[in-house]
């Protein structure tokens, strides 16, 4: 598994708690901060997972 993968995923997890903070509180800057930091976790995970795919095609 590519560290960008991990480092996505952790970036989605953080962005999802502020964003849900960002909601219960009426804090529109947290609430989009969260939702940009989500896509960015969502972007980086898909740059590992394809990092990971060009790994195995050149094993095989």
């Amino acid at each position: 598994m590519d560290k960008d993968r991990i480092k996505g995923s952790v970036e989605e997890a953080k962005g999802s708690m502020k964003e849900s903070a960002g909601k219960v509180t009426g804090d529109a800057k947290l609430e989009v901060e969260g939702r940009n930091e989500k896509a960015a976790g969502r972007v980086q995970n898909a740059v590992g997972g394809v990092k990971d795919a060009v790994r195995e095609a050149t094993k095989k």
